[in-house]
């Protein structure tokens, strides 16, 4: 079954929109971020932030990946025991 494409479409440009909200708020904060004035500290926090973010998420959709295919091999087994024949 195929899904109408402008409802979609619609809900893709209203969540942009929505998502997009504060960097079109012209003249509000004079150039500073959601944190205040960047500085060495800030910029420092946040780049080992992004250091630790990434290879977290690698190693938890690895950790998920593999229960995911243990899941699909005890499924298989079984299915090919479950098989009739010679």
């Amino acid at each position: 079954m195929r899904r109408p494409a402008l409802p979609t479409l619609l809900v893709a440009l209203g969540l942009l929109l929505a998502w997009a909200a504060p960097a079109l708020a012209v003249g509000t904060d004079d150039g500073e971020g959601f944190v205040g004035e960047a500085n060495d500290k800030i910029i420092t926090f946040m780049s080992l932030g992004l250091v630790l973010f990434f290879p977290l998420v690698i190693v938890l959709l690895n950790i998920l990946q593999g229960a995911l295919d243990k899941r699909k091999e005890r499924r298989k087994a079984a299915a090919s025991r479950r098989r009739p024949g010679w």
